[in-house]
């Protein structure tokens, strides 16, 4: 059955289209763009005033499954991912256990096949995530993964980093890389600065997040391989990354929207929603993100959905690091960069690019391309409410915090997944 989404303004930058016109839609694929389409014996929904574009593509997504469930599961995940705009999303690793086996791995795959946003996984670079010895890549690639990371702190082994790199390219896998010195993070709680200064609490200093940059730089630039920096947080890292890309290295970066819309001020009341790995930064690390993004330097926004029970985040010293996202990534990121950047610019950096960089298919609205699509309406103000967000969790760093921006339906392959 057809299914026509007319008056529509209609935005994908991999066409370069920001226009009025119609999305016609059949068996889950985009079956024609344009204007006054017919929508033949199907239905016909009236989308005046909205924007229809690619579904989003998130790089970064903890699903704490298989292991923690209590937090977040695939399916709840993937309905908060829909009610965010998200139709393709890159799950981490450091499950329990690590996603570090083939079987592992298909397992997950097999099962998203009946969730609401369609699922790729990243498998491990080590065994166990304990950063010694390398697992067979290879064999998780044949199991579907699409990328490798020992993402939640960075590869142990140097060796084993060089081998993925090497690998990776040929096996098609990204190289998803979480950057950190840990011994100079070691029992850090938030971002080393005033703020910490002025709370008594142990920080975090930027450049326990620059050295790990620049490891993973120096190792891509070695063997002339592609690595992708996960969660940018500072201005150091951003000028690492900008000038890795001058010399020719291969090598793209993300950042998050907490990155771009708060500081290290929100911890404040010391309350633990706003504790994340890597921390909050100084307004001038914000700055720096934002500029990163507008000249390039940094590629796509992604969420670092990192889902806690409220028992965990309850204490500000004991609790565990992480924020969830996937709802409110779009808004958030508008609210952000709406005068700075315009809506095909934003859904370039948050789909198009994304599964440019993934190699997947997704992030357009190209005929043939799967219907993945959400309707955005760029002008609606709300309030963030953690209690009614659509997932398990409610550590969300935006809680009562008005956004402009709002996701009104999202169609996972032509199939209605989220509708206001």
């Amino acid at each position: 059955m057809k299914l026509l989404l007319k008056n529509a303004r209609v935005i994908d930058p991999a066409q370069g289209l920001d226009q009025p016109g119609d999305l016609l839609l059949e068996d889950g694929k985009i079956l024609a763009v344009g204007g006054e389409l017919s929508q033949g014996d199907g239905q016909a929904v009236d989308c005046q005033g909205l924007v229809a574009a690619p579904g989003l593509v998130d790089l970064h997504v903890h699903l704490r499954d298989p292991g923690q469930t209590y937090k977040e599961d695939l399916f709840s995940a993937c309905r908060a991912a829909a009610a965010g705009g998200v139709t393709s999303l890159l799950a981490m690793p450091n499950t329990k256990p690590p996603m570090d086996s083939p079987e592992q791995v298909a397992s997950l795959l097999e099962r998203a096949a009946q969730a609401d946003a369609t699922v790729y996984t990243s498998a491990c670079v080590t065994l166990g995530m304990e950063g010694r010895e390398c697992t067979d890549f290879a064999a998780l690639r044949r199991a579907g993964a699409v990328a490798l990371s020992d993402d939640g702190k960075p590869v142990g082994s140097s060796r084993c980093l060089l081998e993925a790199l090497e690998q990776a390219q040929a096996l098609g896998l990204l190289v998803a890389a979480h950057c950190e010195d840990l011994d100079l993070a070691k029992g850090g709680l938030m971002n080393q600065g005033a703020v910490s200064k002025r709370l008594g609490v142990k920080g975090v200093p930027p450049a326990a997040e620059d050295c790990g940059v620049a490891r993973e730089i120096a190792a891509a630039a070695s063997l002339g391989a592609t690595v992708h920096i996960c969660h940018v947080s500072t201005k150091g890292a951003v000028e690492l990354i900008r000038d890795a890309k001058r010399r020719g290295v291969r090598v793209t970066a993300e950042t998050c929207p907490h990155y771009l819309l708060l500081t290290d001020e929100a911890l404040e009341p010391m309350d633990a929603d706003y504790r994340m790995n890597p921390p909050l930064g100084s307004e001038e690390d914000r700055q720096a993100l934002l500029a990163g993004l507008l000249d390039g330097t940094l590629d796509a926004i992604s969420t670092d959905h990192a889902p806690h029970s409220p028992e965990e985040k309850a204490d500000f010293i004991t609790a565990p690091n992480g924020a969830i996202g996937m709802e409110t990534s779009l808004a958030a990121s508008w609210t952000a960069l709406r005068h700075r950047m315009n809506l095909s610019q934003l859904f370039d950096k948050m789909s198009r690019r994304p599964a440019e960089i993934l190699g997947i298919e997704a992030g357009t609205l190209r005929p043939g391309a799967p219907a993945d699509i959400v309707l955005f309406d760029p002008d609606r103000r709300w309030k963030v409410d953690p209690d009614r967000l659509h997932g398990k969790s409610r550590n969300t760093p935006f809680k009562g915090m008005e956004l402009q921006g709002m996701v009104v339906t999202t169609y996972s392959k032509g199939r209605k997944v989220y509708g206001v």
